[in-house]
């Protein structure tokens, strides 16, 4: 499985590298259509998490999994041989509609197959996936420089081909028991101790309401997460948990050429740093926040290192070249180290938030915060934050290290309710009459 994930990223490191060259210098369309191409993309792709997840609690994730994969190649397939804008316009975001699902499917296939130790198996997913988009960025690379209408149509060729093979690598990939369609199944055949178990993840924790289908009621239907209010909560305040991506993609480089006199060479150092960072430092920061509650500290981490990047970008306005670079280079450092507690944190809590018998469709919905922020957090940065100059980084750091505060809060308290011991049940008249 993991090979098949550093195939796919280094296909998707490809397009990532060439598709904006690729609609500009072969299709020759203007900056406004890219836009709106890449908009529609995203937009699109805030869908592909949920949908993803609905699927696979009533399917197996394998076959989900290799659709993804294989959607992926034929929409690549008709970009090689389609031209006209509006045709490009749906393909281009079913393209990331897949994209998007394949990335909840792996989540979810990773959770069953990694059980307890998800922890570490997300460690080694992410610094494969790293490896990935760097093996992928240096092929494109390899191919841009020759600036041919050949080389890019091969770059895109070599991009569906990296889905071709992450579907047969996957199919000769063992699917365990799925927890979605048949733990439902289960469920409903042992009854009411069945449900308790797995409704109790379902209530809203900060509040103490009784999720859907609780015991209760006797109902035996799987619980949506449309309908839990703690957990959309988890997923509304996971949005700015994953800014840090933004951030190390657009903020930065902005910054560095709008308000600062670092030379613009730096700009890809950034990359390079965070790719070696996360490569080698992963698996530590994994092992450091290994259980629930860990992951839920993690966040309050997270928080302080966004605000102490944040003040060091805006100390970087106004200085000298040699001091400008040094302090972007740390503030790529400290956005590194943001995104390895976040991959933790988001992960861990995801999971271990959502009830069980209905993991499936709660981890769908959880993969929108990472799509909303893609679509948002790019706006975010360029209309506000680097709009608003020095006093846009405190604003955004500050905001960031509150949400992660109030976040690690709910989270706990909803494990405390979801992780918590059931209460001894009281005696029956009859067995108190017998004692």
């Amino acid at each position: 499985m993991l090979f098949a994930l550093l195939v796919d990223r280094a296909g998707t490191g490809m397009w990532a590298a060439s598709s904006v060259l690729y609609f500009t210098f072969v299709l020759g369309l203007d900056a406004g259509r890219i836009g709106l191409l890449l908009g529609a993309a995203a937009v699109a792709g805030i869908a592909g998490s949920p949908l993803a997840g609905h699927l696979a609690g009533r399917f197996p994730v394998r076959p989900l999994l290799i659709g993804s994969h294989l959607l992926r190649l034929g929409t690549l397939g008709a970009l090689l041989v389609v031209t006209r804008f509006d045709v490009l316009l749906p393909l281009v975001a079913v393209t990331c509609l897949g994209d998007r699902a394949a990335k909840a499917l792996e989540m979810l296939f990773a959770t069953r197959v990694a059980g307890e130790r998800r922890g570490t198996y997300q460690a080694l997913a992410r610094s494969t996936a790293n490896a990935g988009y760097a093996v992928g960025a240096g092929m494109a690379a390899a191919g841009l420089a020759l600036g041919t209408t050949e080389a890019y149509r091969a770059l895109i060729l070599a991009n569906g081909l990296s889905f071709l093979a992450a579907a047969a690598l996957v199919w000769r990939t063992r699917e365990p028991r799925a927890e979605g369609r048949v733990a439902a199944r289960d469920a409903g055949a042992t009854g009411g101790a069945g449900d308790a178990s797995g409704d109790a993840a379902t209530g809203d924790a900060a509040t103490g309401d009784a999720g859907p289908g609780s015991a209760a009621t006797g109902r035996t239907r799987a619980p949506s997460p449309w309908r839990d209010r703690g957990y959309l909560r988890f997923v509304l305040l996971d949005i700015p948990m994953n800014l840090d991506d933004s951030v190390l993609a657009v903020g930065l480089p902005l910054w560095l050429v709008v308000h600062t006199d670092a030379p613009h060479a730096l700009v890809p150092a950034f990359l390079v740093v965070n790719t070696v960072l996360v490569v080698a430092l992963q698996l530590r920061v994994s092992a450091r926040f290994e259980t629930s509650r860990q992951a839920a500290a993690a966040v309050s981490v997270y928080g302080l290192t966004m605000l102490v990047c944040c003040v060091l970008l805006a100390l970087s306005s106004g200085t000298g070249p040699v001091a400008a670079s040094a302090v972007l280079l740390g503030a790529a450092v400290l956005v590194t180290g943001a995104e390895l507690l976040r991959s933790v944190s988001s992960w861990e809590l995801a999971v271990s938030l959502a009830p069980e018998r209905a993991r499936a469709s709660y981890l769908g919905v959880a993969g929108m915060a990472q799509s909303v922020q893609k679509s948002a957090g790019p706006l975010l940065l360029t209309a506000v934050v680097t709009a608003g100059g020095p006093a846009g980084w405190l604003a955004l750091g500050a905001g960031i290290a509150a949400l992660s505060v109030v976040q690690r809060r709910c989270a706990v308290r909803r494990l405390d309710s979801v992780l918590a011991p059931p209460a001894p049940a009281a005696p029956s008249p009859s067995a108190a009459y017998a004692g």
